[in-house]
């Protein structure tokens, strides 16, 4: 079965198991024990940090190894904005950081802080300047900006961010930046003058439970309780020496073919980007198609849902993954997407591992137009080879006879994609110039019906309230 989920994590790394098997002999005792397998415990866990510190490009003492990617962001974000509280309580993020940041924004609004979401293009790339503004415009009454946070890779969509650009600019404004490169450090260390960084074992192949923390030298930091002396203070609890040896050793297992291997996916998700719109009708690939990691494609489909769709694929054999709004957990889009504005139905990532066959990126190609045929038809949506009828529609009446007219479709309490359903089924209702109001009261409906109206050619008029759930108003072109 082609497992192209590796944005989500990657099944342990040959490396990393003989890494495990090995440091599971030596790795068990105390490193801060003074007597002899004390000592080899130590020597483990130095010689692993200071090669995934040089893979990282810090130094070893810079490094804070934590239990997991997440942990690393929370005690990045919680300790860099302890240590510069005199600096200011100033927050700024991008709109499509990791929940996990934006949880931390979160928590830091509720004890008086003040945040900052510098928004994205349709790419998902924010604007440097608009960054930059963000950074030197902080809230009188929060005295000044204490953090800046800019992932290195968007994690759903794959658009490389300009952490370079941003970094030189907090540089200039006197603000550590904190990167979050879990998406990117497998393919190379992270360009720029950044002061903090954060990243998670898994998403190479090393074992899950491992997080990487980089704080440089100079940066104002002051772990938030509780602490232990673990970690020079930064990181509470006893190390897992076998899973950091192990993470060390397969980064460095994966970085030596990171470049050839780049290269090969690139040309394969290249051809997902240009063949997934021609053989899927009503398909969006969203993303920058350029400034992007080498291995992860995401596209959304008009008419289908998200869940249903990864469901269907993974019936062929396919395990992919969904930032639709149409799934159980959440019934709301993805940050990222609705960020980006574009469409979110029918949502799907596909990111290919290292190794990936050439054999299955074209089986893929095959099966996928009948899995969305098939939910699209399983949902009753529309013809998407069609457009609004011409030939028997209110159109064709005498034009004196012709008189605009509105019409309304109910479809509160309806998930994703009933309501852009039924606007297309109602569109070809109303003569040119007409009006049909949806009401719907998910989320979805705020971004996937300006986005259908913008691949139908169909005027889009806005959002108004309603006494339940909102209405949005499109006014048919042709």
């Amino acid at each position: 079965m082609p497992y192209f989920d590796a944005a989500s994590s990657l099944p342990l790394h040959p490396v990393a198991r003989q890494a495990l098997a090995a440091a599971w002999e030596d790795g068990w005792a105390d490193p801060a024990r003074l007597h002899r397998e004390g000592r080899r415990a130590r020597m483990l866990l130095d010689a692993a940090r200071e090669s995934a510190a040089e893979l990282a490009g810090c130094r070893p003492d810079e490094l804070v190894l934590t239990s997991s990617g997440t942990r690393a962001l929370h005690t990045g974000i919680a300790g860099a904005l302890a240590g510069r509280r005199r600096a200011g309580r100033h927050l700024v993020v991008s709109s499509v950081e990791h929940s996990a940041v934006l949880a931390a924004a979160e928590a830091h609004e509720k004890t008086g802080g003040t945040v900052a979401s510098v928004p994205v293009g349709r790419n998902g790339r924010v604007d440097v300047a608009a960054f930059a503004a963000a950074v030197r415009g902080a809230p009188a009454d929060s005295r000044g900006t204490a953090l800046a946070c800019l992932q290195s890779a968007n994690h759903e969509v794959g658009t490389e961010q300009p952490v370079a650009e941003a970094a030189q600019e907090c540089r200039a404004a006197g603000v550590p930046l904190l990167v979050d490169a879990a998406q990117s450090l497998p393919w190379g260390p992270v360009a720029g003058d950044w002061s903090l960084l954060a990243a998670s074992a898994h998403k190479w192949g090393g074992p899950a439970g491992v997080g990487l923390l980089v704080v440089r030298k100079g940066v104002r930091f002051a772990p938030v309780p509780p602490v232990d002396e673990r970690e020079s203070g930064r990181a509470a609890g006893f190390p897992d020496i076998p899973g950091v040896v192990a993470a060390a050793a397969s980064l460095r297992a994966v970085r030596q073919e990171a470049a050839a291997e780049a290269e090969r996916l690139r040309c394969l998700v290249d051809r997902l980007r240009t063949r997934i719109p021609e053989l899927v009708p009503d398909t969006e690939v969203v993303g920058d198609p350029v400034r992007r990691l080498p291995h992860l494609v995401t596209f959304s489909c008009l008419y289908a849902d998200g869940e249903a769709l990864l469901h269907a694929l993974d019936r062929e054999g396919f395990a992919v993954s969904s930032g639709s709004s149409c799934t159980a957990a959440t019934l709301v889009p993805s940050h990222v997407l609705r960020a980006m504005g574009v469409l979110s139905e029918g949502n799907i990532r596909v990111s290919l591992p290292p190794g990936t066959a050439e054999a299955d990126v074209d089986r893929l190609l095959t099966v996928l137009p009948e899995a969305v045929a098939s939910v699209r038809a399983q949902l009753s949506a529309p013809d998407t080879a069609t457009r609004p009828p011409t030939g028997d529609g209110p159109d064709d009446a005498p034009e004196a006879a012709r008189e605009p007219r509105d019409l309304t479709v109910d479809s509160l309490g309806r998930r994703c994609p009933i309501p852009v359903i039924e606007l297309a089924k109602a569109i070809g209702q109303v003569p040119v110039g007409g009006v049909v109001t949806v009401l719907a009261d998910d989320e979805a409906a705020r971004l996937d019906i300006p986005a259908w109206c913008g691949m139908r050619g169909q005027e889009y008029l806005g959002e108004e309230a309603a006494p339940a759930g909102s209405a949005y108003r499109v006014r048919r072109r042709a």
